[in-house]
């Protein structure tokens, strides 16, 4: 076994790297790049090395400095994690180059599985079976246009080096497949450096299941059962669970010959993960589930199968890249009960799961049987630079409805303030009665919009807790003045307060009267507050009693409630405020990123909702519309500038 290890990633998978190695007495080293200086896990590791500036690129993109800081730390063995370089075939042979040894599979299985249209041939050549579509080297416009009319529409068109979603449209008819295509083209080229795309039928009623699989050098290869993934948005993953629901152990032997299978033909060597597409328009079948792609790594919802099967998967990893075989054979893995996983995001949902950076005030977890897999804490900054993720939630139960009731508690009582992020949009998405049911598939989320995308609005009770706090009133004042004890006396009459709330665009007067230091009455009624541990608060509304937890800066209340969550804005006076709203004039940054396309010049007519500015943040593409008819008055960038988030774009005449 390894003595020290260099962990080439960050965040959540750095950290949970670091915790297997700790318990197996194996020392770990960290790299960051400068966003990263005081990241969890460079303080987790044993020791932490510079490689670079924020961009990914220039740090841990970059494999020089990688190699060195292996080589100067004195490490053997280098784990990639997932992201980053992880399915990078140069890196590998860098690495062996250097006389280290790369915990993960050869280059020439992640050669093979790298491009998805070699991996389709490779693996159809195998006897594995795959989805009807256009797996070819021919790139030209007409010419995948002429495929997808023939494998008729609805079609989609996948980056053949991608991953994530990226790269990746649906496309319902011909008209939209010209400039389906070429977005695609540019977000693959931007993520991958690599154009090429696939074009393959897409199933009306999908799901998307996959098989972990595992190898070792002495040519032995398990499967550790299967994971659903099909609950995604916008082709991501959002909520996991293992194993699938309405598998027979019929088709479970069925997909988990052919992803060992799959695993064999690239004589594969660690931790892997083969994934099937299943046709279910009528039910789970065991001849309509197809072979997508491999992904030679370790996989974001690992830690469900770990729950499943009570292994480390890391440990694993570790075992079989230090020469050891597989720790155990096919007929001693076993499940044993059932697992899910939400991935928490700093991101918007309403906004169509726009990414959001910034602070991160506060992140509590208030649920004790769960298990957390994250690389933030409370006080780092979510930067525009990486993958938006805050952590993973993962439960464990005796069957699906206990795990799927603990994840929806887990959610209902985590406390994450500072940015938006999607935790509510999760715990919606886990009491929906078509996903407690096990009737789920790709469309889900899509279907049930509706539902899941309305904005909760606040009660007279949490605008009067949002009201209380924005006037400091919800803890009794500290000190002996009696004076200042009086919270506005009046005499006579019972002092009043009054304050101006926003929430969602919408104004809120609320009027307070202060009877004592806890107890305050508003038109509804009287309500009291009877405790407070930091954020958390108890108070009670005549005769019942609640909870809810609050916190505030100089701008904005935090409010949350049974699951629900709240931000008021605090509203400012005339002098604050200023007059300069853009009036529907401005086309606005939403988030940092660069600009990659510009549609228009100064002086053009443009018309609401058309395509005017193309950005890419995150490794996303985003499109940018006008927000009015008018003329396009001053355009305030050129393609290739990097803005911040509210950088005016352009400007268009007033009207």
């Amino acid at each position: 076994m390894f003595n020290k290890i260099l962990i080439a990633n960050r965040g959540e998978i750095a950290c949970r790297i670091i915790k297997t190695a700790r318990r197996l007495g194996i020392r770990t080293v960290a790299v960051y790049s400068a966003a990263d200086e005081n990241a969890r896990h460079v303080k987790l590791a044993d020791e932490a090395v510079y490689i670079g500036a924020a961009p990914a690129s220039e740090s841990y993109l970059n494999i020089e400095p990688l190699i060195k800081a292996c080589l100067t730390t004195g490490a053997e063995a280098i784990h990639p994690g997932y992201g980053f370089l992880s399915e990078n075939p140069a890196f590998v042979e860098a690495t062996e180059a250097a006389g280290l040894t790369f915990i993960g599979p050869s280059a020439s299985a992640i050669r093979a599985m790298g491009l998805k249209d070699a991996a389709k041939a490779l693996m159809e050549k195998a006897g594995v079976p795959i989805v009807p579509g256009y797996h070819g080297e021919q790139q030209d416009e007409d010419f995948l246009q002429q495929q997808a009319n023939q494998i008729t529409y609805p079609v989609l068109i996948k980056a053949r080096a991608g991953g994530g979603g990226k790269g990746m449209r649906l496309v319902e008819n011909a008209e939209d497949f010209s400039a389906a295509l070429k977005s695609a083209k540019r977000e693959a080229k931007a993520s991958f450096g690599d154009d090429a795309v696939l074009i393959e039928k897409y199933m009306t009623k999908p799901r998307h299941i996959e098989v972990q699989v595992f190898g070792d050098s002495h040519g032995h290869h398990v499967h550790l059962f299967e994971r659903d993934c099909s609950l995604q948005r916008r082709h991501q993953k959002v909520i996991e669970e293992a194993p699938a629901p309405e598998m027979t152990p019929q088709m479970r032997a069925l997909m988990g010959a052919a992803a060992v299978k799959a695993a064999a033909a690239i004589e594969y060597c660690g931790a892997g993960t083969v994934e099937f597409i299943a046709d279910v328009s009528e039910g789970l079948r065991e001849d309509r589930f197809f072979f997508m792609e491999m992904n030679t790594r370790l996989q974001v919802e690992h830690p469900v199968t770990e729950a499943i099967t009570g292994l480390d998967l890391v440990e694993w990893q570790l075992r079989v890249a230090a020469g050891e075989t597989l720790p155990k054979t096919q007929g001693q893995l076993g499940i044993e009960g059932w697992a899910f996983e939400a991935r928490i995001y700093a991101e918007d949902p309403n906004r169509d799961f726009m990414p959001a950076t910034g602070a991160l005030t506060g992140f509590d977890v208030g649920f004790d049987d769960v298990r957390i897999d994250t690389g933030v804490e409370a006080g780092d900054n979510i930067t525009p630079f990486y993958d938006p993720m805050i952590a993973k939630l993962i439960t464990h139960g005796r069957d699906r409805a206990e795990a799927l009731a603990k994840l929806k508690a887990a959610l209902k009582q985590t406390q994450i303030t500072g940015l938006t992020t999607n935790r509510q949009f999760l715990l919606q998405l886990a009491q929906l009665p078509e996903f407690a049911e096990g009737d789920v598939d790709t469309g889900l989320i899509a279907r049930n919009h509706d539902v899941l995308f309305v904005k909760p609005q606040p009660d007279d009770i949490t605008l009067a807790l949002a009201a209380l706090a924005a006037l400091n009133l919800l803890t009794p004042p500290q000190g002996t003045d009696p004076w200042h004890s009086l919270r506005g006396f009046r005499l006579w009459e019972t002092a009043c307060q009054h304050v101006a709330l926003d929430f969602d665009n919408q104004r809120h007067h609320i009027k307070i009267g202060i009877d004592s230091n806890n107890a305050f009455r508003f038109d509804f009624g009287a309500l009291k507050i009877k405790s407070n541990t930091g954020n958390q608060f108890t108070f009670s509304l005549q005769e019942k009693t609640e909870h809810a937890y609050i916190s505030q800066d100089d701008s904005a209340v935090f409010v949350m409630r049974d699951g629900c969550e709240f931000t008021f804005q605090k509203v400012k006076t005339v002098a604050e405020n200023g007059d300069d709203n853009g009036g529907g004039s401005r086309l606005i940054s939403p988030m940092p990123g660069v600009v990659t396309m510009i549609n228009i010049a100064e002086g053009d007519m443009v018309t609401k909702g058309d395509t005017l500015i193309i950005m890419e943040a995150m490794k996303m593409e985003l499109s940018l519309c006008a927000p009015r008819d008018g003329i396009v008055k001053a355009l305030n960038v050129v393609a290739g500038d990097q803005v911040s988030d509210g950088a005016v774009l352009l400007e268009l005449e007033e009207e």
